[in-house]
């Protein structure tokens, strides 16, 4: 049995979207958001199905979200913050295509500078096993980025191994 206050998840869905979104949002307050889409200059011109700012917050949620498609994303991101009243009204979430497009209006700026004004080190030099005779210890987790198929991007990063027809990585 319930206790009093005690809301229980609808089916289909999962308290770990919820709480990611709370994060998320935490993490990467709006006035920060706008802050930085209003220094890189891509304040939409117009209102839209898709504002610059849900554009970003989607961008971060794929981050989450790695396994589902964009549409997916959409569907947890809105959802999760109808939950947390930060969103009101009724939205129809976007076609891929039309995600794809907004996603290329904002640009990689937006992201970058984002990345500059959150980005920190985690560890003090107080920190136990962060430093080694004055130096920040680094982890690299073998991450491999599948890059898009252009001369340019062969060129700079090379193709993995022996394999033929495989995408450049980063």
């Amino acid at each position: 049995m319930p206790r009093v206050g005690q809301v229980k998840v609808p089916d289909g869905e999962r308290l770990t979207d919820r709480i990611a979104i709370g994060v998320l949002t935490s993490m990467f307050p709006p006035t920060l958001i706008d802050e930085v889409i209003q220094r890189a200059g891509r304040v939409e011109q117009r209102h839209r199905l898709l504002p610059a700012r849900v554009v970003v917050y989607f961008t971060l949620a794929m981050c989450l979200w790695a396994d589902e498609g964009y549409e997916e994303v959409a569907r947890l991101l809105v959802g999760g913050l109808q939950h947390m009243a930060r969103w009101r009204g009724d939205w129809q979430v976007p076609s891929s295509g039309a995600l794809t497009q907004a996603r290329a209006r904002l640009g990689g700026e937006v992201m970058k500078m984002l990345f500059e004004r959150i980005a920190s080190p985690t560890g003090t030099e107080s920190s136990p096993d962060s430093w080694w005779r004055g130096l920040r210890l680094v982890a690299i987790d073998g991450t491999v980025f599948d890059l898009p198929d252009t001369e340019a991007n062969s060129a700079h990063f090379g193709r993995p191994g022996e394999m033929k027809g495989a995408f450049p990585q980063a």
